[in-house]
């Protein structure tokens, strides 16, 4: 792939004590950094519930060991400003701005990730307000050719397969009608629905990757493959993949059949 993107679901830090009430506080191993390196990412996103476990010092540590290898972090930063600034990326003479944000309910243990929400005075990450998206989108487009949306959010998979709820959806289609080509999903745990929309490509939740907690349908999951031009999304396809032992292995296409019932490539 000319560029390469993803969510990361923790941060990388050596700090040893959470600094909040969480059942799942996650944080890996400074070689984290140097892994997705060698996978080659240019860019991950911040925008999620996990990315402050260890305080803002713990999401400093994060931005600082990727940025050692020249990787990218959008979504999250030192205050609101910080956080809601695009990443810009030029491949191939065609600019891409990258945007991300997180809308989740609060935990079980009681933490709501509202907490986190960056302000003026105040690092954390952004939040998926409809209006924030809208203008955040109309802004980046005038200093890019696209303009590519993650978002973490929707229903985590629990005793049921989660479907895409009504804040996910809206949150999507409105990065779409404000002018974004396509939008990246997250925080569900588990593959969900790839959707054309008013001339732009919505994939829900790419579900796991470098995972271990789940079983089942939760780890059965995608490499998304998309084209793009100035006009916007040319193609997309995908590599199948299942998760063993928390770690992805590339499949046969037909091995786990719920993967193309979710995402095959379909005219608009």
């Amino acid at each position: 792939a000319d560029i390469r993107v993803g969510n990361l679901e923790c941060t990388i830090t050596e700090r040893d004590t959470p600094e909040y009430n969480k059942i799942f506080p996650f944080k890996a191993p400074l070689e984290t950094a140097t892994a997705l390196s060698l996978g080659r990412f240019d860019l991950v996103s911040l925008a999620n519930n996990h990315a402050m476990d260890y305080g803002y010092a713990g999401l400093q540590d994060t931005q600082s060991n990727l940025g050692q290898y020249n990787i990218a972090t959008v979504g999250a930063g030192l205050n609101e400003s910080a956080a809601h600034t695009p990443v810009i990326i030029t491949k191939n003479g065609l600019r891409l701005a990258f945007l991300a944000y997180v809308d989740v309910l609060p935990e079980r243990s009681g933490f709501d990730p509202h907490t986190w929400i960056a302000t003026e005075t105040k690092p954390g990450i952004a939040w998926a307000d409809p209006e924030q998206i809208k203008a955040d989108v109309t802004a980046a487009r005038r200093n890019a050719d696209l303009v590519i949306v993650m978002l973490h959010g929707g229903i985590e998979i629990g005793d049921f397969i989660s479907s895409i709820s009504n804040e996910q959806r809206l949150a999507a289609h409105t990065a779409i009608d404000a002018g974004s080509t396509l939008v990246i999903g997250a925080h569900t745990h588990v593959l969900q629905q790839i959707e054309h929309y008013h001339g732009g490509l919505i994939a829900y939740s790419l579900g796991n990757f470098v995972f271990d907690q789940y079983d089942g349908i939760a780890n059965a999951t995608i490499l998304l493959r998309v084209l793009l031009t100035r006009d916007g999304v040319q193609s997309y396809d995908y590599v199948p993949v299942l998760i063993e032992d928390g770690l992805p292995h590339v499949i046969q296409d037909d091995l786990v059949p719920a993967i193309g019932t979710l995402v095959a490539p379909v005219s608009p």
